[in-house]
């Protein structure tokens, strides 16, 4: 008997229709309750983003009014006002230095933090300022920055470091009455009238200065004036000509004038200074070893001279690198947390393998930590890129009036443009889309690296 292969001619079982059907249906209805609790983020999104960018691109190509439609006119007005390109460059000033400055602050403070044993404590410390608002640190560096040391910290601190080494003028305003006894020379200093030779004594009236300003040591001056000159000898006395309460004799030390302490006198002779001495706390002084012949005594403009008032950090030349400072010190923190986390997360045999090798602490820094930590370093110096772009608080807060301009940056410059008087917001609409357009590159940027790192 031959064996015979019979074909299955049968149709195939039709599909579970029932259980696809459920499946689909189960998909669809996920879908939807996705989309009904993502809509109210959609639609926010959708009113506060999108639709004021869509806005400000069509406003851009309107004037002024709003009324005419002008082309592509506000973005080449862009590139045409100085304001505005002075805005751009500072934004570019900024963008170059603030990342890259805090970008390396935050890699110094984390590799040294991991070495001290507060590290919590003095993170929290540097991460504090990020929960003050951009407001409340444009008003503390505002203070911080002012020209007038006794309200500026800093000019504080360097008017004490200036004074410190370079000591300041005992009497700025002090001056001599009516030129008749002393002739203010024209680098400010004074000169007596009438040369003078030894055996003499001679008084040098002052004015000017206010009683509470003199020194501590202040003596009254009426005891002095009354010395006689011994032979050779070239004496007198340096006096607040002013009596307190009113009264006296112009050009007479009379009872109750101060003598002027501290105050340099110089013996002077065709031209040349041949003495010097100074003052005591009664205003004497005297030359005891001086050639026979005549002499004028010199008070020199150093006595004279303004006391130092510190830096104009909110000048012109400054006020930019001075916003710049008040910014690091708020995003300092920051870098070094994200930075931080990155280095708690390096393969620590690497590093001991490196310093079994022989490698010292700046070469296991240059050549493994920072290598390694480039991801890292990368995604915070383009946020922070991100972030300067948009800078407006620190800048409308800490620039004074006067040199606005010179701080401005493109956030501010569209505001101004737009708000703070220019009442142009075609321009700023323009200078709006401007600004979105150099932030949209970084984002994307930052967005795929994201993507890479979670791959």
């Amino acid at each position: 008997m031959t064996d015979t292969l019979v074909k299955d001619t049968r149709p195939p079982a039709p599909p579970d229709t029932a259980a696809a059907d459920g499946r689909r249906r189960a998909g669809l209805r996920g879908r939807t309750i996705a989309v009904l609790f993502a809509l109210p983020a959609l639609l926010l999104l959708g009113a506060l983003v999108v639709y004021p960018v869509l806005f400000s691109v069509g406003r851009s190509f309107f004037d002024a009014s709003g009324t005419r439609f002008i082309g592509v006119d506000n973005y080449t007005e862009v590139f045409r006002d100085p304001a505005t390109l002075k805005a751009v460059r500072n934004t570019v000033i900024w963008v170059v230095v603030a990342p890259a400055l805090l970008t390396g602050l935050g890699l110094i403070l984390a590799v040294l933090v991991e070495k001290i044993r507060w590290a919590t404590a003095f993170k929290l410390l540097l991460f504090m300022p990020m929960a003050v608002s951009f407001l409340a640190a444009g008003i503390i560096f505002r203070l911080a920055y002012d020209e007038d040391p006794d309200k500026g910290v800093l000019n504080a601190a360097v008017v004490s470091v200036h004074d410190a080494f370079a000591g300041t003028s005992p009497y700025p305003s002090a001056r001599a009455r009516d030129g008749r006894d002393l002739v203010r020379g024209e680098d400010g200093s004074y000169r007596t009238a009438a040369a003078v030779s030894p055996g003499h004594t001679v008084a040098l009236p002052l004015v000017g200065v206010l009683p509470a300003d003199l020194p501590g040591d202040a003596e009254p001056a009426r005891a002095a004036a009354a010395r006689r000159a011994a032979d050779g000898e070239l004496r007198g006395v340096a006096y607040l000509d002013f009596v307190p309460g009113g009264g006296g004799t112009q050009g007479a030390v009379d009872r109750g004038e101060s003598g002027l302490p501290g105050m340099t006198v110089q013996a002077v002779r065709d031209g040349k200074t041949v003495a010097t001495t100074t003052t005591a706390g009664d205003g004497s002084y005297a030359f005891t070893s001086l050639a026979p012949g005549e002499y004028t005594l010199a008070l020199p403009a150093a006595n004279f001279g303004q006391p130092y008032d510190g830096v104009s950090w909110l000048g012109p030349a400054l006020v930019t690198p001075a916003i710049i400072g008040a910014y690091l010190w708020i995003w300092t923190g920051f870098a070094m947390v994200l930075i931080g986390a990155g280095l708690s997360t390096m393969p620590r045999d690497v590093l001991e393998a490196a310093r079994m090798d022989g490698a010292n602490e700046w070469q296991i820094f240059r050549r493994i930590t920072v290598p390694l930590l480039a991801p890292v370093l990368t995604v915070v110096f383009v946020t922070l890129v991100i972030n300067v772009m948009k800078v407006f608080d620190l800048v409308y807060i800490i620039a004074p009036g006067p040199v606005q301009e010179d701080a401005t940056v493109l956030a501010t410059q569209m505001w101004l443009v737009s708000f703070g008087g220019g009442n142009d917001q075609g321009l700023g609409s323009a200078l709006g889309v401007l600004l979105l357009l150099l932030v949209v590159p970084a984002m994307v940027f930052n967005v795929r690296r994201f993507r890479r790192s979670q791959r």
